[in-house]
């Protein structure tokens, strides 16, 4: 081989290589992109799933100031706890349909057995998952706020504590969602397996809102929020395509 050959197949290996690693980019935006299409438009035919967990968020609040009284001072008070302790039972509510369909029909074992990292598909699945709930939640709270009297300092707080607070409890809860993904009636499983997970989010979530109603600083907790967020943000997928491996199994 003339040295011209050898210069030219040592040009060639670093362009064939970053091709390779953009296509790979590219194909896990596409896979990404294609199963968050897919889970919206299935939610869009099956309105339910969209429907009742914000019509759960909206008649626990409701009940309140029926159950206790309209005293705007008492409302006030506990109203950061009540949104919060609402956001966090209609999600409970909303995640047992996150792979149920998917492992009946055997969509879950053919993401088990695409060429893409189970991890990509999870996220997308789970992003879906908060688009759906999540989300929805976060645009009414403010309104349903009002009607709890709180006070006119905490809004801002509520709804970053909900923006950053609500995608942990999807991400939290996908991981029991897949361990019990293959137990029949696991509701009860997943609620014992979730909610001491959802503990922290919900304290500091209302100790920032108690905190901006006093007129200080909230930024520490709204750090240890974020802190849940991306730590979840990071380990949950994995956690989730593993503990779907060993349920499928």
């Amino acid at each position: 081989m003339t040295l011209k050959a050898q210069s030219q197949q040592m040009t060639e290996q670093p362009i064939d290589k970053a091709n390779t690693d953009r296509v790979k980019q590219l194909s896990y935006r596409r896979a990404f992109m294609l199963v968050l299409k897919r889970d919206l438009t299935i939610a869009m035919r099956h309105k339910d799933d969209i429907i009742n967990p914000l019509l759960f968020f909206v008649i626990i609040i409701t009940l309140f100031p029926l159950g206790i009284g309209p005293e705007a001072q008492t409302l006030s008070r506990i109203a950061p706890g009540i949104i919060w302790v609402a956001a966090l039972l209609a999600t409970l509510l909303s995640l047992d349909r996150l792979f149920k369909s998917d492992h009946l029909d055997g969509s879950l074992e053919q993401m088990l057995l695409s060429p893409h990292p189970i991890f990509v598909l999870v996220l997308a699945k789970i992003f879906a998952h908060w688009l759906i709930t999540g989300l929805p939640l976060i645009l009414i709270a403010p309104l349903l706020a009002v009607l709890l009297h709180l006070d006119e300092n905490s809004y801002t707080a509520l709804l970053l504590t909900l923006l950053l607070g609500t995608p942990v409890l999807s991400l939290l809860g996908a991981v029991g969602v897949a361990l019990t993904v293959g137990i029949k009636k696991g509701g009860v499983l997943l609620s014992l397996l979730v909610l001491p997970l959802y503990i922290p989010v919900l304290i500091f979530a209302t100790s920032a809102i108690d905190t901006a109603a006093l007129g200080l600083p909230y930024s520490g907790q709204l750090a240890i929020i974020a802190a849940l967020f991306f730590g979840s943000l990071t380990l949950a997928p994995f956690a989730v395509g593993a503990a779907i491996k060993v349920s499928t199994n």
